[in-house]
C-alpha cells in the first residue's frame, strides 16, 4: 500500500545517505561562503538603518554621527575577522569560540559562550526572517496583514531546505546571497557615480523632517555621548554570525583551516563594502527614517496608516528610478531573499555546536545524531520550533526582536579572544606553535585588541539595551548555562552509576527464574505469551488476571479449564475495579519473599498499523510496564501480536535502517 507520510518525508527530505556519503557534503568555498557567511552579509540591509533610527530619536540634529559610528563598526569587523582567522587555524576542529575558551579558560566560561551563541543563533533567525518579511511588506503593503503567517512560513521553508543536508541547502541559497552581493554593489556603486557627477540620488523621505522624541532633543554631554554609544551598539548587527565559520570548519573541504580562513576574508571584505556603501549612500541621499512615523512632518496624509519603507527600499528607489523600477523590485527581492536566507547561518551553526555540546555531554545526545541527509536533524528542529515560537510570540517584530540580539556574540567574541591571547602566551611561553615568535606576538596583539574592543561594545550593548528586551536574552542564557551543567551532571553520575568496577557480582545468576504471564482474557496474543515464556524454562510459571469483573474472570478460569491448560491461573481480587495496582502490588511482593530470586513478566501486546488504532489498544499494558521498569528484580518482556493492519504484505519500512543514529566524530569530539 502507498505510504503517504514516507512519500512525503522523501519528496522533502530526500532519499537518506549512507555514512561512508559524508565526505560528498564537504563544502568548496563558493558554496560555504552564502552558507555561513549569509547573516553577516545581510545584515547590511539593516544595520545603517538602526544607527539611523537611534540617532533620530533626537531629530535631525545627530545624523553627521552617522558616518563616525559607521566607520568605527567597519574597524571593529576588520579586527573582528582577523581575529577568527587565527581561531580557525589554532583550532580547526568546528568548536569555535566554545572550543577556543573551553581550552584557554576553562569549561565553565566556554559553556558561557556556548549559551550565549546558541541563544544568539535563535535570534539570528528570529530577527532575520523577520527583517526578510518587512522587505516583503515595503515591496507589496498589501500582505502587511499576513506579517506572522509569513515569517512562519519562512521558517518552515528554511527547516525543510536543511534538512535535505548542507550541501544542497548551499546550492539553493547561492544565487540569492550572490544576486543580492552584486544587487547592493551595482546600487551603492551607481549611487555614487551620481554623485561624483552632480545628479545626487534622492531618498522619498528626505523632504520629511523629524520631531524629536520626547527628552532626546538638545542633547549635551554624557547624554549625547550614550545617544552614540546606543546607535553604535545597534549598528554592530553588523557584526552578527561572523564567528560560524569558526564552527564550521568541518564542513570545508580540504585544506579545512586555510579554505575557512579564505572564506572569512572574503566575507568581511564584502561586508565592509557593503555596509560602507550604503551608510554613504543613505548620507548622501538623505534618508529619514525614525521609530514612529507619526514623528515625520510633512507626511502628505494620515502618519497612523503611512508604511516607512526601510532604508535599502528607498535607496533602491532613489538610485534607480521610482518605486515601479526594474532595478528597485530587483533590489526588493532579493534583499528580502537574502534576509530570510541570512537565518541559514544559524541553521548551520546552531546544530553543530548542539552536536559539539551533546558529544561532551552538555545536551542530549540526540542532538549529535545525524539524520537521513547526513545533516544534525534534531538540532535544526529544535531551533526552527524555539525560533517560531519567537516569531509567533513578538508578532515578528524586527523593533521588539532587535533588542535581544548581538548579546550573546560579543559574549562570545570578547572570551573568544582572551582565550587566544591566553593560547598564544602559552605557545610563547613553550616555544612549540607552528608560526614563528614574531608572527605569533602580532597575532597575540590582534587578539588582544579585539578583545579589548568586543569587551568594551558588550557592556556598551548591556548599558543601552539591557533594560529595552536584552535581559532576556541574558536570562535565557543563564538558564542554558545551568541547564547544561545539570545535563553534565547527570551523565557523569550515570556513568560512575553504570561503571563496571568487579563484573563477578553482575554475573551471577539469579537463584531462580520467577515467570508471570499477564492475562486479560484467552485469546491467540494469551497463548503466544504462554508459550514463549516456557521457552524460557523458568523455575516456576504462572498466569495471573485481575476479576475486576466477577463474571468475566469466571468464565477465563472455565475455558483455561476447558483447554486443559497446564499452567496455575491467579486471580486477584479488585474492588475498586483497578488493573495496574493489584498486578503491580502482587509482583512486589513475590519478590520480597524472594528476594534472591528474578521475577520475570510477560505481557501479551497488539502491534498495529495505524496511529489511531493505539488509542484503542495497549493502554492497560503500557501503564503497567512503566510501573513494573520501576521495580528492581523485576524483567518485563512484551510479547508482540501483529494485527493485520500491521503485516501488509507490501508496507514499506517508515524509517531507513539505521534511523537512529549517531553524529560522526570530528575532530573536536574528545570526550570532556
Amino acid at each position: 500500500m502507498f505510504n503517504l507520510p514516507g512519500f512525503l518525508k522523501r519528496l522533502v527530505v530526500g532519499r537518506a545517505m549512507r555514512s561512508e556519503e559524508l565526505h560528498e557534503t564537504l563544502l568548496p568555498k563558493r558554496l560555504a561562503l552564502p552558507i555561513f557567511a549569509s547573516d553577516p552579509l545581510s545584515s547590511v540591509a539593516y544595520a545603517t538603518q538602526e544607527i539611523l533610527l537611534v540617532l533620530t530619536l533626537g531629530g535631525l540634529a545627530y545624523l553627521h554621527f552617522t558616518s563616525w559610528i559607521a566607520a568605527a563598526v567597519v574597524a571593529l569587523l576588520a579586527v573582528v575577522v582577523l581575529s577568527y582567522r587565527q581561531v580557525v587555524h589554532a583550532y580547526p576542529s568546528g568548536g569555535g569560540s566554545y572550543e577556543v575558551v573551553s581550552v584557554n579558560l576553562g569549561p565553565s566560561a566556554g559553556l558561557v559562550v556556548a549559551a550565549s551563541l546558541l541563544v544568539d543563533y535563535v535570534m539570528t533567525v528570529a530577527v532575520s526572517v523577520a527583517s526578510g518579511v518587512d522587505n516583503v511588506i515595503s515591496a507589496l503593503p498589501q500582505l502587511a496583514g499576513y506579517r506572522v503567517v509569513l515569517a512562519l512560513a519562512f521558517v518552515a521553508l528554511l527547516t525543510a531546505m536543511n534538512l535535505r543536508g548542507v550541501r544542497e541547502s548551499g546550492r539553493a541559497f547561492a544565487a540569492p546571497t550572490y544576486l543580492f552581493v552584486g544587487g547592493v554593489l551595482v546600487m551603492v556603486t551607481t549611487g555614487l557615480v551620481r554623485y561624483a557627477l552632480g545628479d545626487a540620488p534622492i531618498a522619498e523621505s528626505a523632504r520629511y523632517g523629524i520631531v524629536p522624541h520626547p527628552g532626546d532633543a538638545g542633547l549635551t554631554g554624557l547624554a549625547l555621548v550614550m545617544l552614540v554609544l546606543r546607535a553604535f551598539s545597534s549598528g554592530c548587527t553588523a557584526l552578527t554570525g561572523v564567528e560560524a565559520i569558526s564552527n564550521g570548519v568541518p564542513a570545508f573541504r580540504k585544506p579545512k583551516p586555510q579554505n575557512a580562513a579564505a572564506t572569512l576574508a572574503a566575507m568581511g571584505a564584502i561586508a565592509i563594502a557593503m555596509f560602507a556603501g550604503v551608510t554613504a549612500l543613505a548620507l548622501i541621499a538623505k534618508v529619514h527614517i525614525t521609530d514612529n512615523a507619526c514623528r515625520l512632518t510633512g507626511l502628505p496624509g494620515d502618519c497612523a496608516t503611512y508604511t516607512q519603507r526601510t532604508v535599502i527600499a528607498q535607496l533602491a528607489a532613489a538610485v534607480f528610478g521610482g518605486e515601479h523600477s526594474i532595478g528597485f523590485y530587483f533590489v526588493q527581492t532579493v534583499t528580502a531573499l537574502v534576509l530570510i536566507l541570512a537565518a541559514n547561518t544559524a541553521f548551520n551553526g546552531f546544530p553543530l555546536l548542539a552536536s559539539i555540546l551533546a558529544l561532551h555531554r552538555y545536551l542530549p545526545r540526540q542532538l549529535h545524531n545525524r539524520g537521513d541527509r547526513l545533516a544534525f536533524s534534531n538540532g535544526i528542529l529544535a531551533l526552527a520550533v524555539v525560533a517560531g515560537l519567537l516569531l509567533w510570540g513578538y508578532r515578528a517584530s524586527v523593533t521588539s526582536l532587535i533588542h535581544l540580539y548581538i548579546l550573546g556574540v560579543f559574549t562570545a567574541f570578547t572570551l573568544s579572544q582572551l582565550g587566544m591571547v591566553r593560547h598564544w602566551n602559552r605557545e610563547l611561553r613553550l616555544g612549540t606553535g607552528p608560526l614563528p615568535a614574531r608572527h605569533q606576538y602580532t597575532a597575540r596583539a590582534v587578539n588582544a585588541v579585539g578583545a579589548c574592543v568586543t569587551g568594551l561594545v558588550l557592556v556598551i550593548v548591556l548599558i543601552t539595551k539591557f533594560t529595552e528586551g536584552a535581559w532576556l536574552a541574558v536570562l535565557a542564557a543563564a538558564v542554558l548555562w545551568m541547564t547544561m551543567r545539570a545535563i553534565r551532571r547527570h551523565y557523569d553520575a550515570t556513568s560512575a552509576e553504570l561503571a563496571v568496577t568487579d563484573p563477578r557480582p553482575e554475573l551471577v545468576p539469579p537463584s531462580r527464574v520467577l515467570a508471570i504471564v499477564l492475562v486479560s482474557r484467552l485469546h491467540k496474543p494469551t497463548l503466544r505469551a504462554l508459550a514463549y515464556a516456557r521457552a524460557f524454562h523458568p523455575d516456576q510459571l504462572d498466569a495471573l488476571t485481575v476479576a475486576v469483573d466477577r463474571d468475566e474472570a469466571a468464565l477465563l478460569a472455565r475455558q483455561w479449564e476447558e483447554y486443559g491448560i497446564d499452567v496455575p491461573l491467579k486471580a486477584l481480587d479488585s474492588p475498586y475495579r483497578e488493573v495496574t495496582r493489584p498486578v503491580v502490588e502482587y509482583v512486589r511482593s513475590v519478590r520480597r519473599d524472594s528476594p534472591r530470586d528474578l521475577v520475570a513478566v510477560f505481557i501479551p501486546e497488539y502491534v498495529v498499523g495505524h496511529w489511531w488504532e493505539n488509542l484503542l489498544h495497549n493502554q492497560s499494558a503500557l501503564w503497567l510496564k512503566n510501573r513494573l521498569l520501576f521495580t528492581p528484580g523485576v524483567m518485563v518482556t512484551s510479547v508482540p501480536w501483529q494485527l493485520t493492519s500491521s503485516t501488509r504484505a507490501d508496507r514499506p519500512a517508515a524509517r531507513a535502517p539505521g534511523a537512529v543514529r549517531r553524529g560522526e566524530p570530528q575532530g573536536s569530539g574528545r570526550r570532556r
